[in-house]
């Protein structure tokens, strides 16, 4: 991780679970880290937690609803004023809501998709852009996805996120070919976890939490900072090594 030191990292979702995991594993390695979020007080308190466990980088909070593209120009053009640029992208954002495919609302539909589809999208595309006329050819655009981006559960409050993850894993195999023709050595990375132990299960099921609980209580499951570590083997990969795809589950999961 030693060429990363002082470099620019872009994570959103940064206020909780696996996107506060990866900021702050990625300061710890001395980087800096634009945290972005729509909750930036939680970003701010973990920036004074990595300030006063004395980490080599520096996490700079940034408030951005990801629903908004005019948030997320903006937040760009910030960075490129106040830091240049970024030369790493973590597109961690996303979230499921119950909405079926026989009865769910469109709204909720469009949420899931301008969160996890077109947010990311943009994201990637203002992150190369970056990139590019700063003439920086040894970025990288990590997207975390689900193993919901790989196959279908029987569960029909999840179909349309897992659609939502199924155009990720598509996005990032674009994304790899069109770094490819464009003759630059930026890499693209698709980490999908299984099971992961945070607010996620919480905040789909806000309406029975005993549900939430039950759901983590069923395996031992993933913490946010396994998949944080993943994240820095990805960028710890020589510059020649392109790493695709990374599943990550807990053991006793089934799916």
């Amino acid at each position: 991780m030693d060429r990363w030191k002082g470099r620019v990292a872009l994570v959103t979702g940064a206020s909780v679970g696996i996107g506060a995991a990866i900021a702050k594993s990625l300061v710890q390695h001395g980087m800096k880290v634009v945290g972005c979020a729509r909750n930036v007080e939680q970003i701010q308190k973990l920036a004074a937690e990595c300030v006063n466990s004395g980490f080599n980088g520096t996490l700079i909070p940034y408030k951005c609803d990801l629903s908004v593209e005019d948030d997320m120009l903006s937040m760009f053009s910030w960075i490129k004023v106040q830091h240049q640029g970024i030369d790493v992208c973590i597109n961690n954002a996303g979230l499921a809501l119950q909405e079926p495919l026989l009865s769910g609302k469109t709204s909720g539909w469009r949420t899931m998709m301008h969160v996890n589809v077109i947010a990311l999208s943009v994201c990637t595309r203002e992150a190369y852009q970056s990139m590019k006329e700063r003439k920086v050819d040894d970025g990288h655009i990590i997207n975390i996805n689900s193993i919901c981006g790989h196959r279908v559960v029987n569960r029909a409050d999840a179909h349309f996120y897992t659609a939502s993850k199924y155009a990720v894993t598509a996005l990032t195999e674009g994304l790899r070919q069109e770094l490819r023709e464009a003759k630059t050595h930026i890499r693209a990375t698709c980490i999908s976890p299984g099971l992961v132990e945070t607010e996620f299960a919480y905040r789909l099921f806000s309406e029975n939490p005993e549900l939430a609980v039950a759901t983590y209580k069923s395996v031992k499951c993933l913490q946010a900072v396994d998949i944080a570590n993943a994240v820095v083997y990805v960028l710890s990969a020589p510059p020649h090594v392109q790493i695709g795809d990374i599943e990550i589950t807990p053991v006793e999961q089934s799916m």
